[in-house]
C-alpha cells in the first residue's frame, strides 16, 4: 500500500491566526491590537536582527493590515553596483527585476518572509512579545490604582506576618487587581487583623516599580478619616460641609475641624447624624476610636477655644511670639484641656497650627511674667519716691533759711541798744 504524502508544515505566518490570537489577548488581557502589533514588530526586528549583520531598526519595518488580511515585514537595501553586505545592500541588476526604473543610489524595500529567521532569532522574538504582554499589564494596573490615589479601597487579607506584623492584602480596582502590604507602622495599635478579612485601607500613593505598581496603603492616615466621614455624610460629599482640618492620634482620638458656608446648615450636627448614626459608624469603622468634632472659625480666639473641647475655655490671647497664643480655663477643668498625657493639647494644637500655652485662672500668666510685673511696680514706685525727696529737701532748706533770718534779724535787733548806750 502506497504511503499518504504528508504536506510539510509552512512556515509562513498564518494571517487569520495572527489577527486571532490578538483579538484573544485584547478580550483576556485588556491589551489593545494597536500595543500587541507594535511589540510584535519590535520582537520580529529584534530577531533578524540577531541573525543578519549589519541591519538596523531603522532599516526593518512590520506592516500589519487586518482589513486586507496581510501581515508583511520589509528591509530597507541600497542598490549598489557591487555587493558587499546582502543584509543591507543589492545589486542594481536584481532591484531592476522588480523596480525597472531603479538607478544607483537609490532605496529600495524588500519582503522578508518568516521562514528566513532561526531558532534562536524565533526564541528571541518570543521574550520580547512575552516581555512586551508584561509591561502593557503592568501599565493598566498602574493606570488603575492611580486613579485610586487619596481614596478608601476595600481589600482582602491574604497572609499575616507573625514577625513583622506586616498584612499581605489584595486590592481590586475594576477588573485589575495587585498585591500589596500594610505594613506594622500604618495599622491601628491594638487592632486584630486576620487572614480572610476584609478591610478598607487609604491609598497613600502609588508608584511605578520594575516588578510592577507598587501601593502603599495605611490605616492610620487623617485621610482615611476624611474619606469615612464622606462615605456617611452626604453634605461632606457633595461640598456643603467642609474638613478644614484634621489631628488623628490612630486607635486612640481624632479632632475634627468642620465648616460650612451656608448657614442654615449645622456642620457638627450633620456629621454627627440622627442620634449619633453618622459618626458612630466612623467610630465602629475605626475600632472604638473617639471622635471630636468642632467648628472650624476665622477667628484665631474662638477657633483655638473650640479646638480645646470638652473643656471650657474662659479667655484665648494670642502672642507676638509667631505662631502661639495663651489659654485661660478654669482651674478644675485644667487637667480636662491639658488631656491624658497631655493628648488633648496636643492635638488641638496640630488641628489648628498653633502653639498653645494653657493656664489656670488663678494663675493666668507664667511665673516669669508675674516676677517681671512686680518688679516693674516696685521700679514705679522707687521712681515715685525720688519724685518726692526733693520736695522734703527743698522745704528743709526753706525751714533752715527762715530760721537763718529770725537768728540774724534777732541778733542784729539785739545789737542795737548797745549800739545805742555806746
Amino acid at each position: 500500500m502506497a504511503k499518504k504524502k504528508t504536506a510539510a508544515k509552512s512556515t509562513e505566518m498564518d494571517v487569520k491566526e495572527f489577527f486571532a490570537a490578538i483579538s484573544d489577548i485584547e478580550k483576556e488581557k485588556g491589551i489593545s491590537k494597536e500595543y500587541m502589533v507594535e511589540k510584535i514588530g519590535q520582537a520580529l526586528v529584534a530577531a533578524y536582527k540577531r541573525d543578519h549583520e549589519g541591519v538596523t531598526e531603522e532599516n526593518v519595518k512590520l506592516v500589519a493590515n487586518e482589513v486586507e488580511g496581510t501581515v508583511k515585514m520589509f528591509i530597507k537595501k541600497e542598490v549598489v553596483e557591487v555587493v558587499d553586505n546582502h543584509n543591507t545592500e543589492i545589486s542594481l541588476e536584481d532591484a531592476r527585476r522588480a523596480l525597472p526604473r531603479t538607478q544607483l543610489g537609490d532605496t529600495v524595500r524588500v519582503e522578508i518572509k518568516p521562514k528566513n529567521f532561526g531558532r534562536i532569532a524565533a526564541q528571541t522574538a518570543r521574550q520580547v512579545i512575552i516581555q512586551g504582554m508584561r509591561e502593557a499589564e503592568r501599565g493598566m494596573v498602574f493606570d488603575a490604582f492611580s486613579a485610586k490615589e487619596h481614596e478608601i479601597l476595600t481589600g482582602l487579607v491574604t497572609r499575616v506576618d507573625e514577625r513583622t506584623g506586616s498584612v499581605g492584602i489584595r486590592l481590586t480596582s475594576g477588573s485589575e487587581f495587585t498585591d500589596t502590604f500594610l505594613s506594622a507602622g500604618e495599622q491601628v495599635k491594638g487592632e486584630v487583623i486576620r487572614e480572610g478579612d476584609r478591610v478598607r485601607v487609604y491609598v497613600v500613593e502609588v508608584r511605578s516599580a520594575t516588578r510592577g505598581p507598587q501601593v502603599l496603603i495605611s490605616r492610620t492616615h487623617p485621610g482615611l478619616v476624611k474619606r469615612l466621614f464622606e462615605l456617611e455624610v452626604p453634605e461632606i460629599y457633595d461640598g456643603t460641609v467642609e474638613v478644614m482640618s484634621i489631628a488623628r492620634e490612630a486607635g486612640s482620638r481624632t479632632k475634627l475641624a468642620v465648616w460650612s458656608e451656608d448657614p442654615n446648615v449645622d456642620p457638627i450636627g450633620a456629621c454627627v447624624g440622627p442620634r449619633g448614626q453618622r459618626v458612630n459608624a466612623v467610630v465602629e469603622e475605626l475600632r472604638g476610636e473617639k471622635m471630636d468634632i468642632v467648628k472650624w472659625s476665622e477667628n484665631p480666639a474662638e477657633y483655638v477655644a473650640a479646638a480645646l473641647a470638652p473643656a471650657e475655655v474662659l479667655s484665648v490671647t494670642e502672642l507676638e511670639e509667631g505662631k502661639s497664643c495663651r489659654v485661660v480655663v478654669p482651674d478644675e477643668q485644667l487637667s480636662l484641656a491639658i488631656g491624658k498625657e497631655g493628648q488633648n493639647a496636643r492635638l488641638a494644637a496640630r488641628l489648628t497650627g498653633y502653639k498653645i500655652d494653657i493656664r489656670p485662672a488663678s494663675a493666668p500668666a507664667p511665673v516669669e511674667e508675674a516676677c517681671a510685673a512686680e518688679e516693674l511696680v516696685q521700679d514705679s514706685a522707687a521712681e515715685d519716691s525720688a519724685v518726692e525727696e526733693p520736695v522734703q529737701d527743698s522745704a528743709v532748706e526753706h525751714s533752715a533759711a527762715v530760721d537763718s533770718t529770725v537768728e540774724n534779724s534777732a541778733v542784729e535787733h539785739s545789737a542795737a541798744p548797745e549800739e545805742a548806750e555806746a
